[in-house]
């Protein structure tokens, strides 16, 4: 029995991704030539993945006896007994209340974002994972704390950074569309027995999640495009230059509906978004127009 490999892979490091968020102000600031402000991101960086990593091992705690009767779940670390279910408490808690520590070193402002992205995702795993369009909601919500916290935890070091509102309506309506196209991928896998896997699959179905998608996709466009217009984004870049990049952003939600709806992708967002060589450049370009124009102006 490996126990610290058990405790690692119960803390998902593969889900690690998702905080890259949070080198976004830092990005949009103007921030990478600073080696204090890169240094402040990725420490943000590093306490938002303890912070993910404690919310699945309070997750997997509350989901273990359910998971033991399940044919596939059971072979989990924590629901095998590869896990100690007293380590990966020990371990839920020192990750959360030190990186909730840590993060109110750094700034309160940081602090009580942090703290707010924790309540939430323990909310999550003891209620909203089971409410209909709540679930999704409080995922999108998450992404969009990442994105304040991207922001707050460069304020100490660099005084005037904020962060758009558009930037973070266009990350909330793109993470709902990636947590929608998520269910509704799941729901086609698993068919009838979708509700023993997540009991609010039982009520997502294509005829629901279709237009779903289709509202959130263009609010997602629409607000970037928005965003790279907007007043405070201009006078911040020194030009309207950002609007040349809608056109890469609405390619890669329309590259990823063609995964969805042509090639039954969709459930791991993640890895979908690096192992489609053209939804891979497709965001490289983004970044290196987007980097381009900001250190280049």
């Amino acid at each position: 029995m490996n126990v610290p490999l058990a405790l690692i892979r119960t803390m998902r490091p593969d889900q690690w991704t998702k905080n890259l968020i949070l080198f976004a102000g830092l990005i949009f600031a103007g921030g990478l030539t600073s080696g204090v402000l890169v240094g402040l991101a990725a420490a943000g960086f590093l306490i938002f993945c303890a912070l993910s990593s404690a919310t699945y091992l309070f997750n997997d705690l509350i989901d273990i006896g359910r998971d033991r009767r399940h044919p596939v779940k059971s072979r989990r670390p924590l629901p095998s007994g590869e896990l100690p279910v007293g380590v990966a408490a020990t371990a839920a808690l020192v990750l959360g209340v030190g990186a909730v520590y840590l993060s109110y070193r750094i700034g309160h402002g940081f602090g009580h974002v942090a703290l707010g992205y924790l309540v939430l995702n323990v909310l999550y795993s003891v209620a909203l994972r089971r409410m209909v369009i709540l679930d999704v909601m409080a995922i999108a919500i998450g992404f969009v704390l990442r994105a304040v916290a991207s922001v707050e935890v460069l304020v100490g070091a660099a005084p005037g950074t904020e962060i758009s509102p558009w930037l973070l309506v266009c990350t909330f309506f793109l993470a709902l569309f990636l947590g929608l196209g998520k269910r509704r991928h799941e729901v086609l896998i698993l068919g009838e027995s979708a509700g023993e896997h997540r009991s609010t699959l039982e009520f997502y179905a294509p005829p629901l999640i279709d237009p779903l998608l289709g509202v959130v996709t263009a609010s997602a466009v629409v607000s970037y495009a928005i965003y790279t217009i907007w007043p405070g984004t201009v006078e911040k870049v020194g030009s309207a230059a950002l609007v040349y990049t809608v056109p890469f952003v609405v390619y890669g939600v329309f590259r990823y509906l063609y995964l969805m709806f042509a090639e039954g992708e969709g459930g791991r967002p993640s890895r979908s978004l690096v192992s489609d060589v053209p939804l891979a450049v497709n965001i490289f370009l983004w970044i290196l127009a987007v980097s381009v124009i900001i250190y280049l102006r």
